[in-house]
């Protein structure tokens, strides 16, 4: 078994050898505790069926841990200078491929298909980069990949937010959107000492397993998605006026929302956080028509 990466020493001499300065802009936060690694890849059931697919490998810590245990990986790094690196450090492992792009620009149902069709269990495992948590999460989740879902380390209070519960704070479109594709939960927390540099919050994994058929029945997607966007724009006006304010053409459609909000059997004074998925689908449905 070769020496793991995760660790302080060995980082370090790896970013001296190939003198790297760490890019602020790229999110590049090293993690150095190669057994909060294992769990993550605990965390995902990765096994010898499983081909992970990786975004921003970095220096290789965690792409290694799952190259000890994966059939596959395939990582995405957007950073050209850490492709020496990564061939240096992943030099012992034969069955990882790094892919130099950007993940946002990438067509990943060509890349799993051309990559990973030998595989029975396809996983999405990485360490997030914290600016653009969000769109690499929209990405994967609305391109419907074909995979049994996600292990992601991000900053914590976004993994709240994708667990949330209706009526807390950290309740929001993010997590309709989220909970519409998969089950989340909170792994772990994953306290800022562990990382070099140190970021300024706190980290946390979160699981996030496709689901068969998204847990409530919408009769057009693209409403139900307008209406829960619109239903959080302000989070201190009532639903009401977020849907007047927000959806196109709402405020010559008033009287109709207000319709639909009692046909769905929702009080147009609650707020937004207050609803469950399942109320705003049946609100979606009501509005579809005048919105379709």
């Amino acid at each position: 078994m070769h020496k793991d990466i995760a660790t302080p020493g060995r980082t370090k001499a790896i970013l001296e050898r190939y003198r790297v300065s760490l890019k602020k802009s790229l999110g590049q936060n090293f993690l150095i505790d190669a057994n909060i690694l294992r769990k993550i890849v605990d965390a995902a059931g990765v096994s010898s069926d499983t081909g992970a697919i990786e975004i921003g490998p970095g220096i290789g810590a965690l792409t290694e841990q799952l190259a000890r245990r994966a059939k596959k990986v395939i990582a995405f790094e957007i950073d050209g200078r850490l492709l020496p690196i990564l061939a240096d450090t992943l030099s012992p492992y034969q069955n990882v491929r790094i892919i130099h792009q950007d993940v946002l620009k990438a067509d990943l149902h060509a890349v799993i298909a051309e990559q990973l069709a030998d595989v029975s269990d396809r996983m999405v495992v990485a360490n997030l980069p914290y600016y653009v948590t969000t769109p690499i999460l929209m990405k994967l989740l609305s391109e419907r990949l074909p995979i049994r879902g996600m292990v992601l380390m991000m900053q914590k209070e976004v993994a709240d937010r994708l667990a949330a519960k209706p009526g807390t704070k950290d309740y929001g479109s993010l997590t309709i959107a989220v909970q519409y594709y998969t089950e989340a939960e909170v792994v772990m927390t994953v306290p800022r000492t562990v990382f070099m540099p140190q970021p300024n919050v706190d980290s946390a994994v979160i699981r996030l397993t496709k689901r068969s058929a998204p847990p409530v029945d919408v009769s057009d997607e693209e409403t139900f998605f307008q209406v829960v966007r619109a239903s959080f724009a302000q989070r201190r006006k009532t639903l009401f006026n977020n849907l007047v304010n927000n959806l196109p053409g709402g405020k010559e459609k008033k009287g109709l929302i207000e319709q639909a909000l009692v046909a769905a059997g929702i009080d147009p004074r609650r707020r937004g956080e207050t609803l469950d998925m399942a109320e705003f689908a049946s609100l979606s449905n009501e509005l579809a028509p005048l919105f379709a």
